[in-house]
């Protein structure tokens, strides 16, 4: 007759060989796949590559100078997942954020990196024809930075035209930053926020979508007290994980509805 620390014994290694042959999630960054691997994914049908735009730019002082690289990469994973035939491109971190001399809009503060929107628009279109050379039809761009999605625009408008006869099509997904600038404010006035708390620029709104993604992201001992003056266009004192989330499924859900009603008309 088996021991009862002979049982618990058998029962901790059927754990542990059952947690070892569990099924890994397959990636869904291509920065993830060798080329190999890559191919093959395509030739499945995961034809579909979401290319993610953040910026360098300063957040106010209690937010890292990389929060729309960090928080696109997240959502775009997440809405690739959703998709379930997507893959995401590693992120464009660099974009157009203002004039040098003089320095203009977020330039004048340390740490923003800025290009000229021109070479942007180049960097968008060689990224694109890669992709289409490999085999992927669907090209997603998604802007988490409002200052150059009429570039994005101009890009899919012009290699659409030239594409016309192709099979590949490029989306600039407006939809993705609408949900930021629009829905999930909204949403937040619905539980009682104001506006001039919510903000546009590393206020409520923007500092609790950070803390859902990753609260490494923020200072939350710096939160209060700021001002116009250091970067920030709202009031971030009450922003919270919880408050993000809405943000992250209202953005998920909008942009996932979105790229399958455009990849549906193409």
């Amino acid at each position: 007759m088996s021991s009862p620390t002979g049982v618990r014994l058998l029962c901790l290694l059927l754990v542990v060989a059952s947690g070892a042959f569990a099924q890994v999630p397959r990636p869904v960054s291509l920065e993830d796949l060798t080329w190999t691997e890559l191919r093959d994914e395509i030739g499945a049908g995961r034809t579909t590559i979401i290319v993610p735009i953040g910026g360098t730019e300063q957040n106010g002082p209690h937010m890292v100078l990389g929060k729309h690289n960090v928080r696109v990469k997240a959502l775009a994973e997440r809405i690739a997942r959703a998709l379930g035939n997507a893959l995401v491109a590693p992120v464009l971190a660099y974009v157009p954020e203002g004039g040098i001399a003089p320095p203009q809009a977020h330039m004048r503060f340390p740490g923003t990196i800025t290009m000229a929107d021109d070479t942007y628009a180049r960097v968008l279109e060689s990224a694109a024809r890669s992709f289409r050379l490999h085999g992927f039809r669907d090209i997603v761009l998604l802007g988490d930075h409002g200052g150059y999605r009429k570039i994005d625009q101009a890009v899919a408008t012009r290699l659409n035209r030239e594409w016309a006869a192709s099979a590949a099509r490029v989306h600039a997904v407006d939809e993705y930053y609408l949900a930021v600038e629009t829905d999930y404010p909204r949403a937040l006035k619905q539980k009682g926020y104001r506006d001039e708390e919510i903000g546009t620029h590393a206020g409520l709104a923007d500092t609790s979508l950070a803390l859902a993604i990753d609260p490494r992201l923020v200072r939350t001992d710096r939160m209060r007290g700021l001002a116009r003056s250091e970067g920030v266009y709202g009031d971030p004192s009450r922003a919270s994980a919880e408050l993000g989330q809405l943000g992250v499924d209202i953005i998920v859900a909008r942009t996932v509805e979105a790229i399958r009603k455009d990849v549906a008309r193409r």
